[in-house]
């Protein structure tokens, strides 16, 4: 189905007519307000009592407090600008990645008849990593030794076969990793493979969506495929 361009073209813009009214109705009132404390301060210097004229130290702390407020609403300004031109460089990222394969934190390994790839991410260096496989009645399928590892993310591939040496059947099973050094537990996460369908955006920032798994972040994806 082909989208309205020009229905999405128009509310686009009425969308940015109303942010730039907005933008231009704060500034204006910034500068209305910077008016008035100006057209203030002059009228009391003009009806001051000459015997008693204000005090240089007071004229210069509202100035100061007037500039304080100047400062902090231009501040704001760029802060949002930066926030918003970093929002979308995200989105890009986020936008190029559709279509592709990733790696995230997950159980999930999925059999076809070119056999299975899945992951570990190890938080040191390992002298044994050992990846068990199971069915979906949890089931033991087999038991891969993937030997020394160094600290990282690194992949496996699964041909199928069970520990009898049989072929299973396609579909999904699940892993669990365990890794030790000189007989002490190494931290491991199983990764798994998935799709990026699409991307979502919304006021928590940019989001995967990775199927089944749901919503990621660009900071979840392990690896790139």
């Amino acid at each position: 189905m082909v989208a309205n361009v020009t229905g999405g073209n128009a509310a686009t813009q009425s969308l940015l007519d109303s942010m730039n009214g907005a933008a231009k109705k704060t500034a204006s009132t910034t500068a209305d307000a910077q008016d008035r404390f100006l057209k203030l301060l002059m009228t009391q210097l003009k009806n001051q009592d000459p015997l008693n004229p204000m005090d240089n130290a007071q004229m210069t702390s509202q100035l100061a407090q007037i500039s304080t407020v100047d400062g902090i609403e231009k501040l704001n300004a760029t802060l949002q600008s930066l926030v918003s031109s970093s929002n979308d460089s995200e989105a890009l990222q986020a936008a190029a990645l559709v279509g592709h394969q990733v790696m995230v934190a997950g159980r999930g390994l999925q059999l076809t008849d070119s056999g299975a790839v899945g992951g570990v991410d190890l938080a040191g260096n390992a002298d044994e990593v050992t990846v068990t496989i199971k069915d979906a009645n949890g089931l033991m399928m087999n038991t891969l030794k993937l030997g020394s590892m160094d600290a990282g993310v690194h992949n496996f591939v699964w041909d199928g076969k069970t520990d009898a040496g049989v072929q299973a059947a396609n579909g999904s099973y699940s892993i669990s990793v365990a890794a030790t050094q000189g007989g002490n537990t190494v931290t491991a996460d199983a990764l798994q493979l998935a799709g990026v369908l699409n991307i979502n955006r919304s006021s928590q920032g940019v989001g995967l969506n990775l199927g089944v798994l749901g919503l990621v972040t660009l900071n979840d994806i392990k690896q790139i495929f």
